[in-house]
């Protein structure tokens, strides 16, 4: 079983400057996902869901929900690389569903451009 602990979080603004300065980018569907390779060993995420795009706390706490367990199922997947996912202005336009369908596609782009070491 797949766990989201503590040091699966990037909580260090460092960490998030270094994402936006370095990352590639993915993007569609209310979401951009930037990538950067880590020195920790595994996957971490970071969340930078927009108060601008999300008014309500409960919206965005809501898409930071999905975005976690996704990232928690799909986390063995991924190589060492810290993720950074971003909302985008015509998120407000998508249902759950479809917001997890395009989590679904971005993973898979991701573990494209970092094909994982073994």
């Amino acid at each position: 079983m797949a766990r989201f602990g503590r040091a699966m979080r990037m909580n260090n603004p460092r960490d998030f400057s270094r994402v936006f300065r370095q990352a590639k980018h993915t993007g569609g569907v209310g979401l951009t996902v930037l990538t950067v390779d880590n020195s920790v060993g595994y996957p971490r995420l970071g969340l930078a869901i927009a108060k601008k795009h999300l008014k309500l706390a409960s919206r965005r706490n809501r898409l930071k929900r999905i975005i976690r367990e996704s990232f928690r199922q799909h986390q063995s997947a991924f190589a060492n690389i810290d993720i950074v996912v971003l909302t985008r202005t015509d998120i407000v336009k998508r249902n759950s569903s479809q917001i997890g369908t395009a989590l679904e596609q971005h993973w898979l782009t991701v573990v494209a451009q970092w094909q994982k070491k073994s």
